[in-house]
């Protein structure tokens, strides 16, 4: 991969939004036809038990003593739906269909605890299984684009101005605690004439402090890459913001081909990936091995509608 310090390449993006609907402000409108890529839900179980109830923090304590043993695996959305007994919709939320609200513990009739599927991030196997189609259906596989959101924890460094000691503490009469109190109020008086130290990110100072491909409502670091590079297992230690040791990689927020034949889009919010292409594209995917996706409309919101 190689950084993009001219992001020129992206402009047909920005250039093919409409702020007018949810979807369009990040997913180019103009293509053929559409797909939704759910992101894999986890669910877990124990082995020869039942979870306590929510709140009961004296049956979790004993439950963490225990040591169970726990089941667990991914499974897709309609899978979920039909163990929750709800109705699978491709313009649902996960919220709507499995019936939580605020992250409750969604759990079904065989003792399935779910957690809700990853936002911002597609899983490392479907975005490789995902790639395999769409390298197909591009004159140019080889050549690419790719790029990540900017605003990952850690991944570019910046200046971060010095602040003083949270002032959050009630005076107890204590010396030592009096000590602090003070020393809290002189630093926060001092820290906004303290200059700005520079932190590093993941990424090379180089990048942090070079311009962005600009979104409405983004800013992202562009690369330039092989959409063939995404189809291959490997892909999560070949980027450069793959951080050493971490147990996980961000998936990219954005591809495309130089051909434009097609496009990617994980929004940071989103618990799904967008793909916008050929309906011949968007009928391999929707019939792709380990991809669960549907068809949807161009510019449909991906909220479900009031009273779903």
């Amino acid at each position: 991969m190689e950084w993009m310090r001219e992001t020129a390449a992206g402009d047909w993006i920005r250039d093919r939004l409409d702020t007018s609907t949810a979807t369009g402000t990040y997913v180019p409108g103009g293509f053929e036809a559409y797909a939704r890529v759910f992101h894999p839900v986890f669910r877990e179980r124990p082995v020869g038990a039942a979870w306590p109830e929510p709140g009961d923090e004296a049956a979790w304590a004993q439950f963490a003593v225990a040591g169970h043993e726990i089941d667990t695996e991914s499974v897709t959305w309609r899978q979920a739906a039909d163990a929750l007994g709800m109705r699978f919709d491709a313009r649902d939320s996960w919220g709507s269909l499995s019936g939580a609200r605020d992250h409750d513990d969604v759990r079904d009739g065989s003792g399935w605890r779910y957690q809700d599927p990853g936002e911002g991030a597609l899983d490392p196997d479907v975005l490789t299984a995902v790639a395999r189609v769409l390298a197909a259906h591009t004159e140019t596989p080889d050549d690419g684009f790719a790029a990540v959101w900017d605003g990952w924890g850690g991944l570019v460094g910046g200046r971060a101005a010095p602040s003083g000691v949270p002032a959050v503490y009630s005076d107890s009469g204590v010396p030592e605690h009096s000590a602090v109190l003070r020393a809290s109020f002189k630093d926060a008086f001092n820290a906004p004439f303290r200059k700005a130290a520079w932190r590093p990110g993941v990424l090379s100072d180089e990048i942090s402090r070079g311009p962005r491909f600009e979104l409405p409502t983004r800013s992202h670091v562009l690369f330039r890459a092989a959409p063939m590079m995404w189809a291959d297992d490997a892909w999560p230690e070949e980027v450069p913001w793959n951080e050493p040791g971490a147990p996980w990689v961000h998936s990219p927020s954005l591809i495309w081909p130089d051909d434009r034949a097609w496009v990617l889009v994980t929004e940071v919010d989103a618990d799904s990936t967008i793909v916008g292409g050929t309906a011949e594209l968007i009928a391999a995917l929707t019939a792709a091995d380990g991809v669960e996706a549907s068809g949807v409309p161009e510019g449909a919101g991906l909220e479900p509608e009031p009273g779903r």
